[in-house]
């Protein structure tokens, strides 16, 4: 009986995915899920009942209904980002010890918030408040080169490309490529490009949609954050990220640390 249950259970959870995902110009909604005419529709009546799906007017077929909305910004309301962005730093600090920060972005810049201080005697310090322009900053950088390309128009035909220290990307069409080569390795460095001798790394964290709201980073001196040790710093970030991002409802493919399940 308990496995019959659980079969409902997801065959329901797949008909609502399925219309989340897919168009109602689409084939029947049976066809989509692979269940029995009647199932589906036994399934979908139960759904309408309870709010959960709708028929839409025009043409009648199926969709979200106003229920699962309701759910979801209840859902929203007792998010906590700042609780959730605080504890993914303590678990990234714990290990290299460097200070972890969370950035998000405003009109052509960063704005640094939580952070969490490592403990080693040579370290960055805490900087909440703290403004980087997008471009200058790797947290800048994790999060264009995720934005839809319009976000990233409006950003760098605004920006005013500033040489800060002589690693400062100074021209457009290098920003351009930094981008493309963070999309594929899925972090961000920063080269000492705003302040000398403050290196760092970042990735993205993303919501539900997959848009690209912050960036998780870590900082120390340039003799820690080095070429031999950025390989296993930018696993780390790369986890924390996905972590907080899969906490924030996302759901596609995040860096998991060694050993835990994807």
């Amino acid at each position: 009986m308990a496995e019959c249950h659980i079969q409902v259970l997801e065959r329901t959870f797949r008909i609502l995915e399925e219309l989340a995902d897919g168009s109602e110009e689409m084939a029947p909604i049976e066809k989509r899920v692979n269940l029995h005419r009647s199932t589906t529709h036994r399934l979908l009546a139960i759904l309408e009942q309870n709010r959960f799906v709708e028929r839409n007017p025009a043409n009648a077929r199926y969709r979200l209904g106003r229920r699962l909305f309701e759910l979801g910004m209840i859902a929203v309301s007792r998010l906590d980002p700042y609780e959730r962005a605080k504890l993914r730093l303590a678990e990234l600090v714990k290990e290299p010890g460097e200070t972890a920060h969370i950035g998000i972005p405003r009109p052509g810049e960063v704005i640094s918030l939580p952070n969490v201080e490592g403990e080693r005697s040579v370290r960055t310090p805490a900087t909440v408040g703290r403004r980087t322009p997008l471009p200058c900053s790797s947290q800048g950088k994790a999060i264009l080169a995720f934005a839809p390309p319009e976000q990233v128009e409006a950003a760098l035909s605004q920006h005013r490309f500033t040489e800060y220290t002589p690693n400062t990307l100074t021209e457009r069409e290098r920003f351009e490529t930094e981008l493309k080569l963070v999309r594929r390795r899925g972090y961000a460095v920063n080269n000492e490009e705003f302040e000398k001798g403050l290196p760092g790394l970042r990735a993205p964290v993303r919501d539900h949609s997959g848009q690209a709201i912050a960036a998780i980073s870590i900082a120390g001196p340039s003799f820690r954050i080095a070429g031999p040790h950025i390989p296993a710093l930018s696993k780390r970030v790369r986890v924390a990220a996905g972590r907080f991002s899969a906490s924030m409802g996302y759901a596609g493919k995040t860096e998991t640390a060694p050993g835990e399940q994807p």
